[in-house]
């Protein structure tokens, strides 16, 4: 089985990592919902983030249940799988849980960072996202753990007094009297995905470290408590959900219009130059050939490396990356399929993310796949609009602070 592009990182830098992959996946949605919004109105934004949602979390979920041997049906399962979701990247989004019993307990957001971004707005965004979007979502994804789970508001934006805190709070029920909700129509075609069936390298228990997450919810996720073998799998199943959400993203574009891929590329562009600025940040790099290459190598876009993959070198001061003409990210549609030559937009923006002066210089082709040779000018390029719109969020600055030791969390 084709190795991880994580294993490379020693296990402190891993853990550092993993927030930043949890809140790029989360900031997709920055990019692509505006470009949803110019395409199709408010109402049909909303209608895509649903979709996408619905389609993509619950199959992320039992992904992660299973690798990191997170058991059980009940509410506290259910919680735990939230600290380990894009939908919820730590801090960012900042979800505070009680566990009442094994069928009942409660979680508030004490930060919101995507309800900031959306009020300056306007309320009908914030029904929009608070109301129209999240009733759905958090019930799908309660959903992947127990089929009788219902999230219900005790309060929620828009937020009166304005400044009120929690920013939201609600109750989840288990109860086998609920009825579960229909299953999305296109649910199959990303549950019977390539992303969803695929097969990772199992964690090593031998290592230093957490090796899962039995055992108590805990306040907290602290990634440095993890072992190496552990972080790395959890590193590439937050790029696995990466990709699931926007191939739920683009099931939802294409039955819409017929220029879902012009969208797409746009949406990609977008995260890409971000996700690449954050990596660079986060790594403490430079913006040399080997920085830009070390950022290509572990962004979200080209990993898991079984998935796409993906081969990144570097020679003197050109970074080479191959794509391969098949893969089973190229069966699913996923990012990588959006890059021909001449649609090279969300490559040179993550180059840029590194290096504002990168470019795409040439474009060899064979049979087996193609190279995209990057060199650097002489002066900078302007940041894509994509990137720009992008970084409307608050999440594209965001910064995380250390907590200490969390605490479990057991029925009271």
């Amino acid at each position: 089985m084709t190795a991880s592009n994580y294993t490379a990182l020693p296990r402190e830098t891993l853990a550092r990592l993993l927030p930043e992959l949890l809140l790029t996946g989360h900031l997709i949605d920055r990019s692509g919902m505006a470009h949803c919004l110019a395409a199709f109105g408010r109402d049909g934004m909303t209608a895509v983030a649903i979709e996408e949602w619905q389609l993509a979390s619950p199959v992320y979920t039992r992904r992660m249940r299973r690798a990191l041997g997170i058991g059980g049906d009940g509410v506290e399962t259910i919680f735990k799988g939230l600290q380990l979701d894009i939908g919820a990247p730590p801090q960012f989004m900042d979800f505070r849980f009680r566990v009442d019993d094994h069928d009942h307990g409660e979680f508030w957001l004490d930060h919101c960072g995507a309800l900031l971004d959306v009020e300056p707005m306007g309320p009908e965004f914030v029904v929009a996202m608070c109301h129209d979007m999240e009733d759905p979502t958090f019930d799908a994804t309660a959903l992947a753990t127990n089929p009788h789970a219902r999230v219900r508001p005790i309060h929620r934006p828009p937020r009166t007094p304005a400044d009120r805190h929690p920013m939201c709070a609600w109750t989840v029920t288990i109860d086998s009297a609920h009825t579960p909700p229909p299953i999305p129509a296109n649910a199959e075609l990303v549950a019977n995905s390539a992303a969803a069936q695929l097969e990772l390298p199992a964690i090593d228990h031998a290592n230093d470290g957490r090796a899962d997450y039995a055992g108590p919810l805990l306040s907290d996720l602290r990634f440095p408590d993890f072992s190496k073998s552990a972080l790395v799998r959890m590193a590439d199943e937050v790029c696995l959900q990466h990709h699931l959400l926007t191939l739920g993203f683009l099931v939802a574009v294409r039955a819409r219009t017929d220029a879902a891929v012009a969208i797409g590329r746009k949406q990609f562009t977008g995260i890409a130059g971000i996700a690449a600025e954050r990596l660079r940040a986060a790594l403490g790099l430079g913006d040399d050939a080997q920085a830009v290459a070390t950022v290509l190598r572990l962004h979200p876009a080209w990993n898991p490396l079984p998935y796409t993959g993906i081969e990144i070198t570097v020679t003197d001061d050109v970074v080479r990356v191959w794509f391969p003409r098949h893969s089973d990210a190229i069966a699913d549609g996923a990012w990588p399929a959006l890059l021909e030559a001449g649609q090279l937009g969300p490559l040179e923006a993550m180059v840029r993310g590194v290096n504002a002066r990168g470019y795409v210089r040439a474009v060899e082709a064979e049979r087996l796949g193609w190279t995209a040779e990057i060199a650097f000018a002489a002066t900078p390029f302007q940041e894509a609009t994509e990137v720009a719109i992008t970084r409307f969020s608050r999440g594209a600055a965001f910064t995380f602070a250390d907590r200490g030791i969390p605490l479990p969390l057991t029925v009271v």
